[in-house]
């Protein structure tokens, strides 16, 4: 939990973390080099100097270093892992749900494990999202939609193969899908991250919750008119809150964007870490302010109130957390720390 410097107590809901395996031993080929390198860029590009990790550090995280990243050192309550398989890539694919729900295991209540599935799979893609229910009971599903699969070099949220994927997933009751609609990451295409293909998806399935996470970037000004129109489309702030410290002004114009257009009720909190860990991104999301004309031109501001629906209220109401409820079991629970 993160307290506030005036004493507040401020609930963490981390929208966008993973349990990954990048490291050489399980590189498949030059690409899941090219990959964890891109994410390094990222990592040593926007992170304080005082938050950078040795590479090896970087590539794969014990389950120790998890729980202190986010729970002991860092300010998360909850998180959500997001299962990003990568199989072209990474001969044991790059996180795993079955991985991730070990790392869950071991401190139940603190994690949220969710799914993947590729449309392109066919049946068998309907037969995984059975057993991810059936076995995970899971809540949510990240869409990668520029991963490869053979000769594929990415797919579209309104593929036929796709929408009987979403059909399933709103009969069953996985109601959240997060969908990557970001900075592109080398060798994937940008292309296929554009997120015109959001707009038939959200209207066509009613039932579900579309978060896109990296609320778009850099597509952010496509992506603000689509949320606005549809009612069912929230924007995660992974990758696009890091700017907060290295270029905060045009952090503040990303936010006023999403303040003016879609509102403080969806909006996500999200480090995506291990790219980022989350105690400097939450304590400096909270000092921030917009800079004064940025806020005027936009007629908001980023009050307290706002910030905490950010960090945790409004993904604890997607996911149906009971927020007081869970402060109360978690207090009861200290985080145990156990070795990989």
């Amino acid at each position: 939990m993160y307290t506030t410097p005036d004493g507040k107590e401020i609930f963490v809901l981390d929208c966008h973390t993973h349990f990954w395996n990048g490291s050489p031993e399980n590189q498949r080929n030059i690409h899941g080099k090219q990959f964890i390198d891109c994410f390094y860029a990222y990592h040593t590009g926007l992170s304080p100097k005082e938050q950078l990790w040795e590479k090896s550090r970087f590539e794969k995280q014990s389950v120790e270093q998890v729980y202190r990243d986010l729970f002991i050192d860092g300010p998360d309550d909850m998180a959500i892992i997001q299962s990003t398989y990568l199989k072209d890539f990474y001969k044991e694919g790059f996180s795993s749900i079955e991985r991730s729900t070990q790392l869950a295991n071991v401190n139940p209540g603190r994690f949220i494990v969710n799914g993947s599935f590729d449309p392109r799979d066919g049946e068998k893609a309907l037969e995984y999202i059975h057993y991810m229910k059936e076995t995970f009971d899971i809540k949510g599903v990240k869409m990668y939609t520029a991963e490869w699969n053979g000769d594929s070099k990415g797919w579209k949220l309104t593929d036929p193969a796709a929408y009987k994927c979403f059909e399933l997933c709103e009969k069953l009751g996985i109601r959240n899908v997060h969908v990557h609609k970001g900075p592109t990451i080398i060798p994937l295409s940008k292309d296929a991250f554009s997120v015109d293909d959001v707009d038939y998806a959200a209207t066509d399935f009613q039932g579900l919750n579309w978060i896109i996470e990296h609320c778009g970037l850099p597509r952010l000004d496509d992506f603000c008119w689509i949320a606005t129109q549809e009612t069912n489309v929230y924007a995660g702030l992974a990758v696009a809150l890091p700017f907060i410290h290295a270029r905060p002004r045009y952090f503040g114009e990303i936010i006023s964007e999403l303040l003016f257009w879609i509102g403080p009720e969806k909006i996500l909190f999200g480090s995506d870490y291990a790219i980022w860990t989350p105690q400097w991104l939450v304590e400096k999301l909270w000092a921030y302010q917009i800079p004064e004309d940025i806020a005027a031109e936009h007629g908001v501001q980023l009050t307290d109130e706002i910030k905490e629906k950010i960090l945790g209220l409004n993904a604890a109401r997607l996911y149906d957390i009971d927020v007081a409820a869970k402060r109360a079991e978690l207090a009861q629970t200290p985080v145990r720390i156990a070795a990989e």
